[in-house]
């Protein structure tokens, strides 16, 4: 593996958690676009960063400055996913400016995903940040199954076969051997099970409830039900399900039926958060 330096941490009594900035799928209004915080004793990773600055208000609510981002990684170009990562890369610029870091910040990413940023970065920060980018703001390429290590956290990152626009998941390994895996938000291609399987965590999109495809059309869009979410899960033989990408007009009850209909075919843990919560990453006991 790569060895990625970020920033010494000594505090290894800390759990692994993530954070969920953002839980809602492109076009909600109620909840923030998915996006979320890998936090380890030794690496605190921003994963995709929503549709606008509304990330600044999500981070703020959560306590997460940026000055404790180590990193980033933007799954792919969408609207989404990307937008907000430009106002993290100003927000981190200026944390530098003002003293309060003087460590790199590397976005990693595929090579579009990157290209993308990079542009709209070109064209938008201000020319007086310029200075900070191929220094302390790096942009890091990775390739299909490349591997590397973030602090205490190691990185595989795989293509998830998209048919929209390119896209890559991961499979991280965490302190204490902990294996979680992030599908993006497209549905589970078998080309990576092997990737995959057998995960404690596998973080899945469920764009709504199989009553309500007629609404919103999730197989037109490339998306998941919470049903096919936890099928999904069960072929996989993981430990726990988070689902993450979906609609907000069942905010009230989404916890309650989304988990009863991803429990229908699978039988470990469901997790489906609000945005800001914190989910501590603990052992599953079908997998050790």
């Amino acid at each position: 593996m790569t060895q990625v330096n970020i920033l010494e941490k000594t505090n290894t009594a800390k759990p692994c958690h993530i954070t969920m900035l953002g839980t809602g799928e492109a076009t909600v209004t109620k909840c923030y676009n998915t996006c979320f915080a890998l936090r380890s004793p030794g690496c605190t990773m921003l994963v995709d960063a929503g549709g606008g600055n509304g990330i600044l208000t999500q981070m703020e609510k959560a306590g997460l400055g940026f000055d404790e981002l180590d990193c980033m990684f933007v799954t792919h170009a969408h609207t989404d996913h990307i937008l907000g990562a430009v106002w993290v890369v100003r927000m981190v610029m200026h944390s530098i400016t003002e003293g309060k870091r003087d460590w790199a910040f590397t976005i990693y990413g595929h090579d579009r995903s990157l290209a993308v940023l990079d542009t709209i970065c070109t064209i938008t920060l201000p020319a007086a940040y310029s200075h900070l980018r191929g220094k302390q703001i790096v942009l890091r390429e990775v390739t299909d199954g490349e591997q590397l290590r973030c602090g205490d956290i190691g990185f595989t990152f795989f293509d998830i076969c998209s048919t929209k626009e390119k896209q890559y998941g991961f499979c991280a390994c965490l302190p204490g051997g902990l294996r979680l895996a992030c599908l993006g938000d497209e549905p589970f291609n078998e080309r990576n099970r092997a990737l995959v399987e057998n995960a404690d965590w596998l973080l899945c999109e469920a764009f709504c409830l199989e009553r309500d495809k007629g609404i919103f059309k999730p197989h037109e869009k490339h998306h998941s039900t919470a049903f096919e979410a936890g099928m999904a899960a069960s072929r996989l033989n993981a430990g726990h399900l988070l689902l993450y990408h979906m609609e907000d007009s069942s905010l009230a009850t989404r916890k309650k039926d989304y988990s009863e209909e991803a429990g229908k075919c699978f039988r470990g843990e469901i997790i489906v958060p609000n945005d800001l919560e914190t989910v501590t990453l603990t052992p599953s006991s079908q997998n050790g």
